[in-house]
């Protein structure tokens, strides 16, 4: 019978995926830095009607950020996996969590859009 072998991911190809995901964090980091830099600008001119807009997109970029930042955990941890079992149990605790906060963050966008939707009409039906 042949023996018992694990699966070990070489140091080699560890490495190389760090450096990957660094590379890709620092794009995002700089690509939300832009977003920010855009949204801050059309807030300063924004009217009144746009402020509730504008809450709406601050709140979804936010949650964004937010997954963003879970993906990129979650990346540096599948990294450093020892083997696949380990790989394994981490994509599925990954799943589950990311499963969970899914519901949460639809009731956050529902709760802001509507209360967006609210102040607009509000606004436009008080002239």
């Amino acid at each position: 019978m042949a023996a018992d072998k694990t699966f070990e991911i070489p140091e080699q190809i560890r490495t190389f995926a760090e450096k990957s995901v660094e590379q890709a964090k620092k794009a995002v980091d700089d690509f939300l830095a832009a977003t920010h830099q855009a949204v801050s600008k059309v807030e300063a001119s924004s009217t009144t009607v746009q402020s509730g807009a504008l809450d709406l997109n601050k709140k979804v970029l936010s949650l964004a950020e937010e997954n963003i930042a879970s993906v990129f955990e979650h990346a540096q941890k599948l990294v450093q996996a020892k083997d696949p079992q380990e790989i394994l149990k981490l994509q599925s605790d990954y799943l589950k969590a990311q499963a969970a906060s899914f519901g949460e963050q639809v009731r956050q966008i529902g709760d802001a859009a509507a209360k967006t939707v609210s102040s607009i009409t509000e606004k436009v039906t008080k002239g």
